[in-house]
């Protein structure tokens, strides 16, 4: 959270009135993790400015010398994830020609980053519906631009004959599904003691056995 705070602080020298990075960025990451336990746990709409400064233990004066309004909130925090989120998958994939193994790479780079960000990656998908039209493709984009990753190892596979002829597409569709269900239904996996290594070597186990000649 604090990377992705100190990106957007350096993004925005006119937006945040705040000139000290290390105070901006410590106060930026108390904004995000306030809106994020409130979002998620009423919705995003529900949250009062009241709400946030009280959960954040910063003044309403001192919140609106980082964003203008709700809105503007709203499209920071859904920005600066969607960039680390492209950019760590796209890192820890760089380099790693085999395709089983970058397929490999990819599936738990996915899964343990959404563990780190889960609040953000819940988030996320629960308020793109607020999301003016603009973020909204944007978010869609990133959705895809996700999934185009696994799409094109896939296709890799396939092309030099590692994996067998399937739907590139649909695979990859179907991939990012149980990616995300990881971080939707945590509930669910808790329940049942599943960590995210089990997982994450489940999901590796379950696309092989459908890719494998």
């Amino acid at each position: 959270m604090e990377d992705m705070c100190r990106d957007l602080f350096l993004e925005n020298p006119r937006g945040i009135k705040i000139k000290k990075e290390g105070v901006a960025v410590k106060n930026l990451v108390k904004i995000f993790n306030a809106a994020l336990a409130i979002s998620n746990e009423k919705g995003f709409a529900a949250m009062s400015m009241r709400d946030l400064s009280a959960e954040a233990g910063l003044s309403m004066g001192a919140l609106y010398t980082y964003f203008s309004s709700k809105d503007e909130l709203l499209d920071m925090i859904t920005h600066q994830g969607r960039m680390v989120t492209a950019r760590v998958l796209l890192d820890q994939v760089d380099g790693i020609d085999n395709p089983r193994a970058r397929l490999k790479r990819a599936i738990e780079a996915h899964l343990f980053l959404s563990e780190i960000m889960q609040p953000w990656f819940y988030f996320s998908y629960m308020e793109t519906k607020n999301l003016s039209k603009t973020q909204h493709r944007k978010a869609i984009e990133t959705e895809l631009f996700t999934e185009k990753i696994f799409v094109d190892i896939i296709s890799s596979g396939c092309e030099q004959g590692l994996f067998r002829e399937v739907d590139v597409d649909l695979a990859g569709a179907a991939l990012k599904a149980l990616l995300q269900d990881w971080y939707l239904k945590r509930w669910k996996y808790a329940k049942r003691d599943v960590t995210v290594e089990n997982y994450s070597v489940f999901i590796t186990n379950l696309m092989e056995s459908y890719l494998f000649l």
